[in-house]
């Protein structure tokens, strides 16, 4: 039988941050698979993933981070930064979290698709296909539209 949802998809992630002589830093991942491979501005997203009613967001952020980089969230406060409602409906709950990471050590999770469409050929494609830090500013052009307002919910945390 079929699970019917009654509401919008969810999606939860963790915006790592931390502090460099250039301001605050935040680190983003390009989105893998055909669709995203030519694109660098707004192709890029937090670590995130949907979750269900059985799933408490922030576990499913954790969850979602450690299944797209391969990584642990590193340990720090959660502080959560609300949600935005994305182009296609989707809800996305994001929690900042102060501490560092190498993208070097990034091993994506994959996904699994047909590839052409209508081939019949399925084909494997990381979830992210890189991970950078990124100035406020740089993130701003590289982070889909929907998630932008992170970046100034983030922000507003450092603000005096």
């Amino acid at each position: 039988m079929a699970v019917v949802r009654t509401g919008p998809r969810r999606s939860a992630g963790i915006l790592l941050h931390r502090a460099s002589d250039r301001g605050i830093e935040v680190l983003i991942g390009h989105m893998g698979g055909p669709f995203w491979a030519g694109r660098d501005e707004s192709a890029w997203s937090v670590p995130k993933g949907e979750y269900g009613p059985e799933e408490a967001p922030l576990a499913a952020a954790h969850r979602e981070f450690l299944e797209e980089l391969g990584l642990p969230v590193p340990d720090g406060e959660r502080v959560p930064l609300g949600e935005a409602r994305q182009s296609g409906g989707k809800i996305v709950t994001v929690w900042a979290v102060e501490g560092d990471l190498d993208p070097e050590l990034v091993v994506p999770g994959t996904f699994t698709m047909e590839w052409p469409r209508g081939s019949g050929r399925i084909q494997e494609f990381p979830e992210i296909d890189r991970a950078a830090w990124f100035g406020l500013p740089e993130a701003r052009d590289r982070l889909v539209s929907g998630q932008r307002i992170f970046l100034d919910r983030l922000a507003d945390l450092y603000s005096p």
